[in-house]
C-alpha cells in the first residue's frame, strides 16, 4: 500500500521518543514532505538532563530536519496526567496552525504515563485524522506492529547515527545500534523486506481510488 500526507506531524513527549519510533521513517520521507517535529517537554528541569535539548537538535539534523521544523512543547516531564487540558488545547492550536493530514505519536500500548496521556489528547485533538502509533522499547509492552514501513538501509544507520548523538544516554540499553538495528530487521520480516519500522493504527481515514 502506497502513502502519503502534504503535512505530517510528529508527536513525542520527551527529547528521543520521535527518534526512537520514527528516525527511519523521518529521513526517508524529510525531503519528501512537509514534516513537523513536536516534543511536548524539554525535559531541562532535570539537572541530569540539561544537555538533552542540544542533543535532540543534533540527532534531527542527523536525520535531516531542520531545527525551524523542531519544536519543544512548555510541559513538565512525569506530570502530562495533571495537564491533560493544556495538552489538548497545545494540540488544538497545532492542528490550526500545522493542519497535518497524517501524525505520529505513541502506541497506546505504551505504559509511561506522559506518553500514553498525550496519546490521548492527540486522538481527540486529531479527530478526522490518521493517527499511528509509535513504540519506544523501554515502556512499549505488548507492541505489536499492525501496519508497516518498509525503510532502506541508508534510512536504518541514518537512524542509529542519530541516537548516536545522544552523548546523555550512552550507556541506556535501547541506545545500542544492535538493538535499534535488529527491531528493523524484525519488523522487516514481518513485511518480507529487509527493513522496517512498524506503527500500530489507532486511526486511519482513508479514501478508496482507482
Amino acid at each position: 500500500m502506497n502513502f502519503f500526507g502534504k503535512r505530517i506531524l510528529f508527536l513525542g513527549a520527551h527529547p528521543d521518543d520521535i527518534e526512537l519510533g520514527c528516525g527511519a521513517l523521518i529521513h526517508q520521507i524529510v525531503k519528501k514532505t512537509e514534516i513537523l517535529c513536536v516534543t511536548l517537554s524539554d525535559n531541562q528541569k532535570n539537572p541530569d538532563l540539561k544537555n538533552v535539548k542540544s542533543e535532540h537538535l543534533k540527532s534531527m539534523k542527523t536525520l535531516g530536519v531542520p531545527d525551524d521544523k523542531v519544536v519543544f512543547g512548555p510541559f513538565t516531564t512525569r506530570v502530562f496526567p495533571d495537564a491533560r487540558q493544556e495538552i489538548l488545547e497545545y494540540f488544538l492550536g497545532l492542528r490550526r496552525a500545522f493542519q497535518p493530514d497524517l501524525i505520529f505519536v505513541h502506541s497506546k500500548q505504551d505504559v509511561h504515563q506522559d506518553h500514553l496521556t498525550m496519546t490521548d489528547e492527540a486522538l481527540r485533538a486529531f479527530r478526522g485524522i490518521t493517527v499511528l502509533g509509535f513504540d519506544v522499547v523501554r515502556s512499549s509492552y505488548g507492541f505489536f506492529p499492525h501496519f508497516l514501513v518498509e525503510v532502506s538501509e541508508e534510512d536504518v544507520q541514518k537512524k542509529i547515527e542519530a541516537l548516536s548523538q545522544y552523548e546523555t544516554y550512552r550507556d541506556k540499553y535501547y541506545f545500542n545500534s544492535e538493538l535499534t538495528r535488529s527491531i528493523m530487521v524484525r519488523h522487516g520480516a514481518l513485511a518480507e523486506v529487509p527493513f522496517a519500522e512498524g506503527f500500530d493504527i489507532l486511526r486511519i481515514v482513508g479514501r478508496f481510488e482507482k
